[in-house]
């Protein structure tokens, strides 16, 4: 089960990326599993030297009874302290951000997240992206043709 994030490609220079776990509750999980996320508008953001994930919609579980959780809640994200320097240095050049791409399962059940480090694309760079997308779909398709 995995749950991309395919906008922030749309929108994004990904630079670099990086697995992370992340600190869930029971139903959260369960909820992941019936694959129920959202990453509408959803980030990372540093907060006393630990790196968290804002306006991730987890849906609540369908089963849960009054214990469930709340669906946009901020989740921390684990990671190791020279993964967290480097990332926080980063954030503080001009125009980069943590944008979350995937939520996945490990072998062992484990849910992670691989967030990127990204720089926003303009308008222009986004419509070129699209135009080299159809020039690939063109070209795969005469190939396939011959």
């Amino acid at each position: 089960m995995e749950i991309s994030n395919k906008k922030a490609y749309h929108d994004y220079f990904i630079e670099s990326s990086v697995v992370a776990g992340m600190v869930l509750r029971g139903t959260e999980i369960k909820s992941l599993r019936e694959g129920k996320a959202g990453f509408v508008d959803s980030y990372c953001t540093f907060h006393e030297g630990e790196l968290f994930i804002r306006n991730l919609n987890i849906s609540e579980y369908s089963m849960g009874t009054i214990n469930n959780h709340d669906p946009v809640r901020e989740r921390k994200l684990l990671l190791q302290k020279q993964e967290l320097r480097r990332l926080a240095a980063k954030i503080k050049e001009k125009g980069y951000s943590i944008i979350p791409l995937r939520i996945f399962f490990t072998d062992k059940g484990l849910a992670k997240i691989e967030v990127g480090l990204a720089r926003g694309k303009k308008q222009y760079d986004k419509r070129e992206t699209l135009k080299q997308k159809d020039t690939d779909r063109m070209i795969k398709r005469q190939l396939g043709k011959n």
